[in-house]
């Protein structure tokens, strides 16, 4: 009897939040160990089923980088890299496309119709959801001269169009993006998918932004578990940047959360992906499980 008492508490506690969230979309990014490791694979699909049904919005943007590297492997084509993007010439765009829209995205979208959902996947060439145009990069050499590198068919997002995205939503579907846009010239543009669930999350002026990585959160020391950092404003950003406490994939993560609450969004959080169940522990405890990235102006009190 002490058990099922224990699950009721459960469930009242997560009743405010409930309450709260019904209604509300939540962008979720799905990446990293969670989508290597079966067990989480379908922790992660149970949560966002369970979102949809009492009464959330999910939307999923996934990643899908080391399966990309492993397609080009198979083929004697070594991955590069420069400031963490991938060089993309045409050969690769073609397997990125590949990978993404098609492997991954219908495995999720798999995935959360058999655990009692429905999803539809879709890419950024979809009604035209996302518009891109070609990434720059400018290197800055030791001596501070600028310069820059062609990265092939790498985007940035120009508009995100989330008129397909509300209308799926409206009708009971789980909407799964695979980070990719189209450019003005038609060409497809690989795209950061943190950046890209940055940019949907504040094109749909979600409640909340929620990125699966590899990590507690943000550590004020990389390894040492105990020092996560449990909230963080966005004026605090710099600092942490300048003392590399936030550095190298957390970047565009953290990026992503800036455009998102700079747009509206009203929360975001970076969560690890490898405890079973971590997006439910992020929102429906008081004291949530990762890092959350809020406004300079919000009171650090409600999680």
């Amino acid at each position: 009897m002490d058990e099922l008492v224990k699950k009721a508490d459960i469930l009242i506690e997560a009743l405010p939040y409930i309450r709260r969230f019904s209604g509300k979309t939540i962008v979720i990014k799905y990446g990293g160990s969670a989508m290597e490791q079966e067990s989480l694979k379908h922790s992660v699909m149970q949560d966002i089923v369970l979102l949809k049904y009492i009464g959330m919005q999910p939307v999923v943007v996934h990643g899908g980088g080391a399966q990309i590297s492993g397609w080009m492997k198979r083929i004697g084509k070594e991955a590069e890299f420069v400031q963490g993007l991938r060089v993309t010439d045409r050969e690769t765009i073609e397997i990125a496309e590949m990978v993404l829209a098609g492997a991954i995205n219908k495995e999720i979208v798999s995935l959360i119709n058999q655990h009692g959902g429905s999803a539809v996947g879709l890419c950024g060439k979809d009604a035209n959801l996302i518009r891109a145009s070609k990434h720059v990069a400018r290197i800055v050499d030791e001596h501070g001269g600028a310069s820059t590198v062609d990265l092939g068919f790498v985007g940035d997002i120009v508009k995100v169009n989330p008129e397909v995205i509300i209308a799926l939503d409206q009708a009971g579907y789980v909407p799964v993006i695979a980070p990719s846009g189209v450019g003005e010239d038609g060409c497809t543009y690989n795209i950061n998918a943190d950046i890209t669930a940055g940019e949907i999350a504040a094109a749909l002026q979600a409640e909340k932004l929620i990125l699966l990585t590899n990590q507690r959160g943000i550590l004020r020391q990389m390894d040492d578990e105990a020092t996560l950092i449990s909230t963080i404003k966005v004026d605090d950003i710099e600092q942490l940047i300048a003392a590399g406490v936030i550095s190298s994939g957390m970047l565009p993560k953290v990026e992503a959360c800036v455009t998102a609450l700079k747009c509206g969004v009203k929360k975001t959080h970076i969560i690890d992906g490898r405890i079973s169940h971590a997006i439910l522990l992020e929102v429906f405890t008081s004291e949530g499980i990762g890092t959350e990235i809020i406004a300079s102006d919000q009171d650090t009190t409600d999680r």
